[in-house]
């Protein structure tokens, strides 16, 4: 072997070291600031400084470390950060500080998050030279989430409600479908189609009941592993309109992470209803609509999941409803 090929190995293993280093470095930075989120002071895991800031921390200093040691290429900066992000989620997912459902909609903009701070270190580390400047700079980018937590709070966080609606033609007369929204009887596992946000850990729906028929009347809507609903009737117009409000009864622990619990501190499911519409071809037209609020620091982002996610249950729903009305009308 020449020396100039001797030489490549070295510089080659030592930027290899450097990147796992690096990526050590990012993991145990995600662990520690994860931990301290545990606490129960103002800095928690349903804010900005958590969701945003840290990930982009986190990948600044993987591949900071490295690039200061020898210019890495674009790839390992876009990618390296994933491997820490991804390692300290399956230590909390192991240790049960974090369940699938949060770690799963975490990732995605984790992910962004963390390859932003990759490519920022890519450009900043080249121009970083002296040592001070290059310490300093890895402790500002490390306390960036506690920069954050004082004031994030006062300007980001907001009270929002959100509106979703899913509609379904059913070919069955509206005596039928009324029958079958009223009262939603034991659902089978068969019934139930593909659900993306049920195979992620969310609870299948089970059944609903009626205490009478009219305004007043109480629905007790039932889930999987405890999950249960209390909904009052406040509009009732037969084969036409069903509306009411929604409360929460209190969650088992083990149901729900506590950062996505419905009627928690966060999230909330606030009111449902159906409308029936007679369409000119004799089908009839079923709207399932539901309003929740959503109160975090970070909407913008959260309120991807949770549309999608009330999308997704109403969905099933009516076509489980579907099914049911087309098979008694045939």
């Amino acid at each position: 072997m020449s020396s100039a090929d001797e030489a490549g190995r070295r510089k080659d293993l030592m930027t290899q070291r450097w990147l796992a280093i690096g990526a050590g470095v990012g993991f145990a930075y995600g662990i520690i600031i994860r931990l301290i989120a545990q606490g129960k002071g103002d800095y928690g895991v349903m804010t900005a400084a958590f969701v945003c800031a840290m990930p982009f921390a986190l990948g600044f200093l993987s591949v900071f470390l490295a690039e200061i040691k020898q210019p890495t290429r674009i790839w390992i900066r876009c990618l390296l950060p994933w491997v820490p992000l991804a390692s300290a989620l399956g230590v909390m997912m192991l240790v049960l500080l974090e369940g699938s459902i949060c770690v799963i909609l975490f990732a995605p903009i984790g992910m962004v998050r963390a390859t932003l701070g990759g490519i920022a270190a890519g450009v900043v580390g080249g121009m970083v030279r002296s040592r001070r400047s290059r310490h300093m700079t890895l402790g500002c980018v490390a306390l960036l989430p506690f920069l954050i937590v004082p004031w994030e709070g006062h300007v980001l966080h907001r009270l929002e409600m959100r509106d979703v609606e899913n509609v379904i033609d059913i070919h069955a007369p509206a005596e039928v479908v009324w029958k079958n929204i009223e009262r939603v009887p034991l659902i089978r596992k068969d019934e139930l189609g593909f659900s993306w946000s049920r195979s992620i850990g969310l609870p299948d729906p089970l059944e609903a009941t009626l205490s009478h028929e009219g305004i007043g009347g109480v629905r007790q809507a039932s889930f999987e592993r405890g999950l249960s609903f209390v909904e009052t009737v406040d509009v009732w117009e037969p084969q036409q309109r069903l509306a009411f409000s929604i409360r929460a009864n209190p969650i088992p622990r083990e149901t729900l992470d506590e950062h996505v619990t419905v009627g928690g501190p966060y999230f909330d499911v606030l009111r449902g209803g159906y409308r029936l519409e007679p369409l000119p071809n004799g089908t009839l037209r079923l709207h399932l609509s539901s309003q929740h609020r959503l109160s975090t620091d970070f909407n913008w982002y959260a309120h991807i999941w949770t549309d999608a996610m009330m999308s997704d249950l109403q969905s099933n729903i009516l076509l489980v409803i579907r099914k049911r009305c087309e098979r008694l009308a045939h």
